[in-house]
């Protein structure tokens, strides 16, 4: 498994380094082929990843314990709800809180730009694309792996959700090494694209904030500084440093919103955000399977659905192997029922009110007041929008400051959890309670660095973006038999404390 995944890894960042043009060529060409070829499958797959994981909770199957019935949570319910949020909720809120309503506003999928009617729709959009959907993806990989290692002995891991339909022996074998190592070569493009966005999103606000002209090394010293702490946070465990910047993130990314509520135009966001709301649960089953089919320019809405959409599809599930892995970490004690409504809604309703507040702020500044500038930043470059944004509020300096700093914590959780797992998913032996060496964790961090570095100075960034899409397509199929599986183990653990009580009870009558 190590050697494997380093190897394809290695090779394929290789390629996109030495020959960046023809490999973005080809990829472009690949991505464009799957948009207009499997969009329908994407809508209709992460369609059922949530209405799997909403009907095993409201059914009998919801009180299953991850675990024996002795078994209490590792974490408290504070705790564990902190590190919920901070999994799933990454320094891209930061990078697409302003900037992407802005662009939905501009470039709509469908409708005349710029009207009011194009600024609802963006805010529709946007929680389209954060919403319910892509936390079920997380639910699903969590409860898959968690169920089986907690009730079942199997290890930590992927492969692990295979045993009911395979065997332990496929398991451990060649089908269990095939959906391992493909979860860490996804697992790797999501966390490369997580170091990407950051370094980016943390790079400009200095540039805005020290007027520091953009440059390769201003960019090399904040990839190398993020992702150094990042590694230490990494080698100091769950219980340490994971728990304690998950605290961090929710104090001062809960101050940051408020901040910007209390002084922007307070009534019209709180407005903004019930209507946002509204319209969300309204439309949430028609843009669930909405492909523009009936538009009069097909050709800019499929090409707008690849681009937004069915990206954002295929990055949830790019995510989902790290994300999940991490919430089975610390999820073990909890009910089937609790996992999935912990993950559905803690991060869900803070992520909608943070995109409302700040995505209305953009707009109403865009719209209103003339901020025309701000309009033309979150098209061309768009991790410099919110600070533009908030350049428009009291004490902006220090605001903006304190804003980069955020984002910096905001990128430390879901990159060490991110190496925590990979170590675990590429080391063999240990108990579900150990993680990996501190070793292991090192190195993929350095990987995950190197990988960043060589893609952004070759210019061939948004290749490793694309290959997120394609690589995103083969693994939602592993998650569909996922469900296969964790189905068919829980209606046999059902049947099986059924007739253990029905069998409890015959005894108690001939006794």
């Amino acid at each position: 498994m190590f050697y494997t995944s380093t190897a394809l890894i290695l090779l394929l960042t290789a390629i996109l380094i030495i020959a960046p043009q023809e490999a973005g060529r080809l990829l472009g060409i690949a991505q464009a082929w799957l948009s207009r070829s499997f969009g329908w499958y994407y809508m209709v797959v992460i369609a059922a990843y949530l209405v799997f994981v909403v009907g095993l909770a409201l059914s009998s199957y919801g009180k299953l314990k991850l675990g024996s019935k002795h078994d209490t949570p590792d974490f408290s319910y504070g705790a564990w709800a902190g590190m919920l949020f901070s999994s799933g909720i990454g320094i891209s809120l930061l990078y697409f809180g302003a900037s992407e309503p802005l662009d939905h506003f501009f470039n709509p999928p469908e409708g005349v730009a710029g009207s009011q009617m194009a600024a609802r729709q963006a805010v529709q959009l946007t929680f389209l694309h954060w919403g319910l959907h892509g936390w079920a993806i997380y639910a699903l990989v969590g409860l898959a792996v968690a169920y089986f290692a907690y009730r079942h002995n199997q290890p930590l891991a992927l492969r692990s959700a295979l045993y009911p339909l395979v065997g332990e022996r496929w398991v451990k074998g060649a089908a269990g090494h095939a959906v391992d190592g493909f979860g860490m070569f996804v697992t790797l493009l999501g966390l490369v694209t997580n170091l990407g966005i950051g370094s980016l999103q943390v790079a400009s606000g200095l540039e805005n904030l020290f007027g520091i002209e953009h440059s390769n090394t201003n960019l090399l010293i904040v990839i190398i500084v993020m992702s150094t702490v990042a590694t230490i946070a990494a080698v100091s465990g769950v219980e340490n440093g994971i728990r304690r910047l998950s605290n961090l993130n929710i104090v001062l990314f809960s101050g940051l919103l408020i901040f910007v509520l209390l002084f922007g135009p307070t009534l019209h966001l709180l407005n903004g955000f019930v209507q946002n709301v509204g319209d969300y649960l309204n439309g949430v089953i028609l843009k669930t399977f909405d492909l523009y089919v009936y538009v009069d320019d097909s050709a800019k809405s499929d090409r707008w659905l690849g681009l937004w959409t069915l990206f954002y599809w295929a990055w949830w599930i790019s995510w989902a192997p790290f994300v999940g892995m991490f919430i089975a970490r610390i999820s073990r004690g909890r009910t089937v029922r609790e996992l999935v409504a912990g993950v559905l809604l803690i991060p869900l309703g803070f992520t909608l009110a943070w995109l409302s507040i700040f995505g209305n702020s953009a707009l109403d500044l865009v719209m209103n007041q003339g901020a025309v500038e701000l309009g033309k930043t979150a098209l061309t470059q768009p991790s410099m929008s919110i600070y533009q944004l908030l350049e428009f509020y009291p004490a902006s300096k220090v605001v903006i400051g304190v804003s980069i700093f955020v984002g910096f914590v905001l990128f430390l959780t879901p990159a060490d959890s991110g190496a925590v797992m990979m170590a675990n998913l590429s080391c063999k032996g240990g108990s579900v309670d150990e993680d990996a060496p501190h070793w292991l964790r090192i190195f993929w961090s350095v990987v995950i660095t190197l990988v960043t570095v060589g893609l952004l100075f070759a210019g061939n960034f948004e290749a490793m973006q694309t290959m997120v899409v394609l690589a995103g397509l083969p693994f939602s199929v592993v998650l569909v038999v996922f469900m296969f599986g964790l189905h068919k183990a829980m209606r046999q653990d059902v049947q099986a404390e059924q007739e253990r009580a029905e069998l409890a009870a015959l005894g108690r009558v001939f006794s």
